[in-house]
């Protein structure tokens, strides 16, 4: 048996009485001077960070990324060079729209995130489990978001308020369909795709620029719930999905993922049909081929949920030397808005806490703030540059610049022409990707998600979200309308006046 160990304050002064409080005899009043009780108190009553805005509801594990294909001539980045080579990685599972004890099994896209550790710091790829999104100017997504959560009035979740915004953004048709197949109540975490979902870039060593989409494909095969199995999950388990993965890893079952790219050269780009930086599309594997990279391994558990999977922090800021961003607009606003809200839940210093810190050297000039617990920089200069110490700014890490296509500087259109075309993707999505099956479980779960639908602008709603399926695909409109009771000749294409680009 272990040598016991004293029972102690944070501060390290033992102590015995930790059940019992002082008082004034056995049944007296308590005094304040029973500094215990104050202490076990008040530190109950902030156990509780502020949980995320989105993504409240996670689970994680760590693991290794190793490199099966080397990938040089297209980035510079370390981790991508030389065949064998090993990163450590953290990955937390999340789903979008729910509080932190909602159920894992509910219809929502589902974060995947990966925080590479690399010895030139830490990349964070913060995407999802499908490869687009429901907007793309990072200016709707407070909006977006709201309706996703709780009406105003009576605090309750509403398939009118969801519907009602999705009718009147016609760019959220692509990933509403891909929300309303299976895929949108995925088997646990094991078994679903994960994507970077933005268009990001790579940087060789002889400074030439690539575009790049990351895919990591599920080794275990793709498994979603039907949404019968997905209503039975909530009321059995809740936790199913972290469940799922905390046995599976305990038990020496180590999930995979296969990693791969897609890319896209500059010349590509300015020529592509599609605008290859907006979130809402997809680019052809026919015309843009998957790539083999590497594999990812979840391999352990985390020791202590809170410390190591609740506080963990990312931002797609955070990138390291051959990766860089590109002019995606809903990317650019994560740039901002994902270290910002990470600032407001955990602290100005929130990659000093051991699950976020680079295992590697870190040398800057940011000092002091709340909860500063690295040194602070000890006597060493604050300020840049400086006669005292040898930190310098390497030149080899310099990017080649951006080369923009206008000098002209407005508030664009996000569907202006040429931008405006929300319908032709998700077509071919319904028509070439999915089969008989899929695509009978992606009407009865549309009808069942606008059956919600009701108040005074019920029929608005849904007459301007039946015009997007029409355009969408003529048979899908007619499947969708038919089981909402609609009769189809009233209800083929048309623009509703109410719709808005």
């Amino acid at each position: 048996m272990s040598e016991q160990k004293k029972l102690t304050t944070a501060s390290g002064s033992p102590y015995y009485y930790n059940e019992d409080t002082q008082s004034v005899g056995s049944r007296g009043p308590l005094l304040l001077q029973d500094y215990i009780l104050h202490e076990k108190m008040a530190g109950f009553n902030r156990e509780r960070i502020p949980e995320r805005v989105v993504h409240a509801k996670g689970s994680g594990a760590f693991g290794t990324f190793t490199l099966t294909n080397d990938i040089s001539k297209y980035t510079r980045a370390k981790l991508f060079n030389g065949v064998g080579r090993k990163t450590r990685v953290m990955l937390r599972f999340s789903t979008v729209g729910g509080e932190k004890g909602s159920a894992d099994s509910e219809r929502d896209p589902r974060g995947f995130t990966v925080k590479f550790y690399t010895e030139d710091g830490n990349w964070d790829l913060v995407g999802n489990n499908t490869p687009i999104f429901f907007i793309k100017d990072p200016k709707k997504f407070g909006d977006f978001i709201h309706t996703q959560k709780r009406d105003p009035q009576t605090n309750l979740k509403s398939p009118t308020m969801m519907w009602d915004y999705w009718s009147l953004n016609p760019e959220s048709l692509h990933q509403v369909m891909f929300l309303f197949t299976n895929r949108g109540t995925p088997y646990g975490y094991r078994h679903m795709n994960g994507y970077g979902s933005h268009t990001f870039s790579f940087i060789n060593d002889q400074h030439e620029r690539s575009w790049v989409k990351f895919h990591f494909k599920t080794a275990q095969g793709i498994k979603n719930l039907t949404a019968a199995e997905a209503d039975q999950m909530r009321a059995t388990d809740m936790d199913y999905a972290q469940r799922d993965l905390f046995e599976n890893i305990e038990q020496g079952n180590f999930p995979r993922w296969n990693l791969k790219v897609q890319i896209m050269t500059e010349a590509e780009a300015k020529n592509h049909r599609y605008n290859p930086f907006d979130l809402t599309k997809v680019w052809s594997h026919k015309d843009f081929p998957l790539i083999d990279v590497g594999v990812l391994e979840l391999n352990e558990n985390a020791r202590n949920y809170f410390a190591e999977i609740e506080q963990a922090a990312f931002a797609p800021a955070h990138v390291v030397d051959g990766i860089s961003y590109s002019p995606d607009k809903m990317l650019q606003g994560r740039l901002l808005s994902y270290p910002d809200a990470q600032r407001y839940r955990l602290g100005s210093n929130y990659e000093q806490i051991p699950v976020n810190r680079c295992p590697y050297a870190v040398n800057n000039y940011q000092r002091d703030g709340a909860m500063r617990v690295d040194g602070n920089g000890g006597s060493q200069p604050n300020y840049f540059p400086n006669s005292f110490d040898n930190i310098v700014a390497d030149e080899s890490y310099q990017q080649p610049a951006w080369e923009s296509d206008s000098a002209v500087t407005g508030w664009f259109n996000r569907n202006a022409e040429g931008e405006n075309d929300h319908f032709s993707q998700p077509g071919i999505f319904y028509r070439e990707v999915l089969n008989a099956e899929e695509k009978a479980h992606l009407v009865q779960n549309l009808v069942g998600g606008l059956s919600g639908v009701n108040g005074p602008k019920k029929e608005d709603i849904l007459n301007r979200q039946l015009c997007h399926f029409f355009r969408a695909d003529v048979g899908l409109g007619i499947a969708v309308a038919k089981g909402l009771g609609i009769d189809v000749e009233t209800a083929m294409p048309k623009i509703h006046p109410d719709t808005k680009a």
